[in-house]
């Protein structure tokens, strides 16, 4: 097995959905291995890019696949890549040990759509395993503190970056 130090980190995308209203789109993560207690288990939508995909076509599609929404509008970017570390405790469990932590690409979109749109229960029109048991708009303030803590630098950053997209 690879040492934690020389592991690549996955390419990756995540999508800030902001309603009419200015609020943020966070799901209540399914499970997985790297929680550590039940307040910090909220997140945007992210996921893996494909091998030659475009990153804004990866962001839509995560979006789909997580939420169901494609009733959407590209309103922002972050330039840069945003990188986190997963803990050593957990890199060996996650991603099948593959992976050191996740490098990604950061878009903001509004959200264009009825409530009504978004499935998280039975996602990408049911072809895709459940990322959230629940969902709800939360102001984009609040984000930073509801996020597992080793990811809160790239949600500071993407808060930051976005903060003027919400009109709160």
């Amino acid at each position: 097995m690879a040492r934690y130090e020389d592991l690549p980190y996955r390419t990756c995308v995540g999508v800030m959905l902001i309603n009419k209203t200015g609020l943020v789109f966070i799901g209540r993560r399914a499970g997985g291995i790297e929680h550590v207690d039940e307040a910090h288990v909220w997140q945007m939508p992210q996921g893996g890019v494909d091998p030659g995909e475009d990153t804004w076509e990866a962001a839509k599609r995560e979006l789909y696949e997580e939420t169901s929404v494609r009733s959407v509008e590209r309103i922002g970017e972050v330039p840069d890549w945003l990188i986190y570390d997963i803990p050593r405790t957990v890199a060996g469990r996650a991603w099948k040990g593959r992976y050191r932590g996740q490098r990604q690409k950061w878009y903001a979109v509004r959200f264009t759509g009825k409530d009504s749109e978004i499935d998280v229960e039975h996602p990408g029109g049911g072809g895709h395993k459940a990322e959230f048991v629940t969902w709800r708009w939360e102001p984009m303030k609040n984000l930073t503190g509801l996020i597992i803590p080793f990811k809160r630098p790239v949600y500071e950053r993407v808060v930051k970056e976005f903060s003027a997209l919400a009109d709160e």
